[in-house]
């Protein structure tokens, strides 16, 4: 099935900024995570098509998943 990913801050660093790509089938958040090179202690936040969503979140069809690491400083 097809999703779009975009990655946001460093996560966007030797990888992309916005991607159409083919997962699997009942993929998840963190299979795309895996995928992608990302641990789950790097992710801050993780949306599809714009609400919070945890990393078991099944994904569908057509979906733009957005992936933001945790920001550090103060």
């Amino acid at each position: 099935m097809t999703v779009f990913i975009k990655l946001f801050a460093g996560f966007r660093e030797n990888r992309f900024k916005v991607a159409k790509r083919e997962i699997l089938e009942n993929s998840t958040i963190a299979d795309v995570l895996e995928q992608l090179g990302i641990t789950e202690p790097e992710l801050g936040v993780a949306m599809i098509d714009g609400r919070h969503v945890t990393v078991d979140q099944v994904l569908y069809t057509g979906v733009t998943v957005s992936l933001f690491p945790k920001v550090g400083g103060g």
